[in-house]
Parts: structure tokens; sequence; C-alpha cells
């Protein structure tokens, strides 16, 4: 069903180090199903992708964190990146963000080392989980279940561990924004 994210509004939260194809890969599918997408960061002017741990393309910043609402956006992407998710997780406005998207129930889709966001908002309590293997203590430290899986749906939120986790991840983050959206309740 083409286009079903027609005039839902994505807001992917990056900072620099992000994993490039972790951002690209998702935005691109989110757009050919007709959603907006705006990158929100911790500042302003473009952020630095990396392809594992060499230096790759930038991508503008269409807003910094602290100016953004969740009120103006329907869904979360939080690419992974080992970098990315540590500035944010260091950054007061972008972990209130995560939080305030949670506490609205708005879907969210977390990839690689993106959940180390939802540790520090206190999103992994009492939820299954993935992630880059490295963050399984973290995520059960902070009360979540962690699992070896490609792709996790838990209520409002989407996980998976890695690049190579995309195409489900994909999917499945096509899914839950387009049930939210529809108000059909996620698996």
């Amino acid at each position: 069903m083409a286009e079903r994210l027609n005039g839902t509004k994505v807001a992917i939260l990056a900072a620099d180090m992000f994993e490039r194809v972790e951002l690209e890969e998702p935005r691109k599918a989110l757009e050919e199903e007709g959603a907006q997408v705006e990158v929100v960061s911790i500042h302003d002017g473009e952020i630095q992708g990396f392809d594992h741990f060499e230096p790759a393309r930038t991508t503008k910043v269409d807003r910094v964190v602290e100016e953004a609402s969740v009120e103006d956006y329907d869904a979360l992407l939080i690419p992974g990146g080992v970098g990315n998710p540590d500035q944010l997780r260091g950054d007061e406005n972008a972990v209130a963000f995560v939080r305030e998207f949670d506490e609205a129930g708005k879907p969210m889709a977390v990839i690689c080392h993106g959940p180390w966001v939802l540790v520090e908002a206190g999103v992994a309590r009492g939820r299954r989980l993935t992630s880059w293997p490295t963050l399984q203590t973290d995520i059960r430290n902070a009360g979540g279940e962690w699992v070896d899986e490609e792709v996790v749906v838990d209520g409002n939120l989407v996980t998976s561990r890695k690049p190579d986790d995309i195409p489900a991840f994909n999917r499945e983050m096509l899914d839950l924004f387009a049930n939210a959206r529809t108000g059909a309740s996620a698996h």
C-alpha cells in the first residue's frame, strides 16, 4: 500500500557520529510512504554521519531539539552509531523529548546503539527490546528485557540490533507508524 504515511510527520533525533545507513535507509523508506521527515538535533547546521568508524556524509539539521515539540510530530526515529546516542543521552532536552514521546504513546523506532537514549529517558523499564549487543547490560540494569532478535515490537516501540536488520526494522517501523496513524493496535 503506497504512501500510507501521507500527512505523517516524523522526527529523526540524531547528533554527530550517527550511523549513516541507519538514518538514510529508514528516512528513505518513510519518505517513499509519504511521511514528512525532519532531522532534529542538539545543535543546528549539519551533523556528521559515520560508516562504522569512518566519517561519511553529513545531514542537514532541520530543527534543534530545544525548539522542537512532541506535538509537532506523529512518530520518532533514533538511528544508532556509538557517538550519536551517547551525545543525545547527555542532552537534557533530547532525553526529555524521547520521554515525552513515550508518555504521549507515540510510536518510536530505535536501532543499534539508539536504545541508550531510551535507557536515559527511563523508557526501557518494563519493555522488551533489542539493540547492539553491548547495550544489553545497560538495558537490563534499566529494567528492560533485552533479546537478541533482528526486530522487536513492544507497544509503541520497535527496536533492531544493527544495519543488517534494516529491512526488518523498516518493515516493522512502517507498520507501527501506519497503524498508529489509523488507530489500529500494534502487534
